[in-house]
């Protein structure tokens, strides 16, 4: 089979993240009531706003925010870390990142996986944020045996999936046949399943333990737990929440609203609460999928990102309690110290910028060595600059995510894993 008849892995990404999306709507009906909210919102925004209608679209944004998606899943074993990288390669999706919840209470650590280039991110920047469970922050050795046992009993893929993933390997793609395949078989991983893996006191010991144990050991495989539309306006979504029949969550996480919108803002409806059969004819609920949404802006630099990461610190020791209204007005004090123009996010080397040569730069010739002679052609409209969006995420902010998902406050603290690189033995499989 000749490279020519292969599909490419931006059209693979798109066809399982619809695919996703469509599944998930079924499982959690709320789901497409959020994406209706989020159009709607959207498209508000843009009317109101004929300037960033004519910049998202000039930036090809625009053909993407109806596309753009997170999804968060979470695993138990790095085994089955090492064969999702598998299975996201064949979507041209790679890790990227690393986030240590458990400093936040939550025992896991996590990557992202999204596609890298810029051809990709425009064409569908799908992300799958998936986070490794800590076994060792089990306290009971005895518990941390069971959860170890349970997890090495089960396969999350089926092996339609493995196999394709190992012809895209061995033949270097996937023809349109082989892809549709393999996204219906790679779909399985994400699917929700009311049957219970374990007996009811099994999953009583776990969610004692933590509620996030219970939600990876129980189940036959990580179901999606949340999947996240990308909005313009994040305030008025969670203002509207309500009026459609969501619960949601108390604050928005990440940055206050600013004029010039940086790093992620989050926010979601609670978890849902939905009936499992546990081995031994129990019946029972369970609590773990919600719906997130989210508003992307400007990638911070490493001294802007110090800068967002001082100012935060700061926030969390006078915003607890509060409700989001006051939250994000005392957040709004605080973050006055971060500027809120892109000449100053750009001269102060707060965010990064793409730069690009316009029109009548491209008629005039123009070219540029020098920072100071840079910003003279920007004034003379020579050269543009835009913000380049954040695509990653905040672990501050999946944390109170997570915990808001799980009952709210943890039940037990966990220790800090060391600071730097992770451990070679454990993420050595990415």
């Amino acid at each position: 089979m000749t490279t020519t008849s292969f599909v490419s892995s931006d059209e693979i990404r798109t066809r399982f993240s619809q695919a996703l999306s469509a599944m998930y709507q079924a499982e959690v009906p709320q789901y497409g009531t959020l994406l209706e909210l989020a159009d709607q919102v959207n498209q508000e925004t843009l009317a109101a706003n004929p300037t960033l209608a004519e910049r998202l679209e000039s930036d090809s944004e625009l053909d993407r925010l109806d596309v753009e998606r997170h999804g968060a899943i979470r695993v138990g074993t790095a085994e089955e870390l090492a064969m999702l990288r598998r299975l996201f390669a064949v979507m041209g999706m790679q890790p990227v990142g690393y986030y240590d919840l458990s400093e936040a209470g939550v025992p896991v650590h996590a990557t992202a996986f999204r596609p890298v280039d810029e051809a990709a991110l425009k064409r569908n920047p799908f992300r799958i944020f998936t986070s490794l469970l800590r076994l060792e922050l089990i306290e009971s050795a005895e518990l941390r045996e069971r959860a170890s046992a349970i997890l090495a009993e089960r396969d999350i893929f089926t092996p339609g999936a493995r196999e394709l993933i190992a012809l895209y390997e061995e033949q270097g793609g996937l023809s349109d046949t082989q892809a549709d395949r393999f996204v219906e078989e790679a779909l399985e991983t994400f699917r929700w399943h009311h049957d219970a893996t374990v007996d009811h006191k099994t999953y009583q010991a776990l969610l004692e333990e933590h509620r996030l144990i219970a939600d990876v050991v129980c189940f036959r495989g990580p179901h999606i737990n949340h999947l996240t539309p990308r909005t313009l306006n994040i305030d008025e979504v969670q203002r509207r929440m309500p009026d459609v029949g969501m619960n949601p969550k108390a604050v928005i996480e990440g940055p206050p609203r600013r004029n010039c919108p940086i790093l992620l803002r989050q926010t979601s409806f609670k978890a849902l609460e939905e009936q499992v059969h546990f081995d031994g004819e129990h019946q029972g609920t369970h609590t773990a999928r919600f719906g997130e949404i989210e508003q992307r802006g400007a990638a911070l630099t490493a001294k802007g990102r110090a800068l967002y990461d001082r100012l935060l610190a700061t926030a969390r020791k006078q915003t607890a309690g509060l409700d989001n209204r006051a939250h994000q007005q005392r957040l709004s004090e605080i973050f006055a110290e971060f500027p809120d123009s892109e000449e100053q996010l750009r001269r102060e080397g707060l965010a990064f910028f793409d730069y690009r040569l316009t029109d009548k730069g491209r008629e005039e010739g123009a070219e540029c060595d020098e920072d100071e002679e840079l910003e003279t052609l920007i004034a003379q409209g020579l050269v543009s600059a835009r913000p380049i969006t954040y695509e990653d995420f905040l672990p501050v902010s999946a944390a109170g995510i997570f915990q808001s998902n799980l009952g709210g406050a943890v039940t037990k603290p966990t220790p800090a894993m060391p600071t730097g690189r992770p451990s070679r033995q454990r993420w050595v499989l990415l």
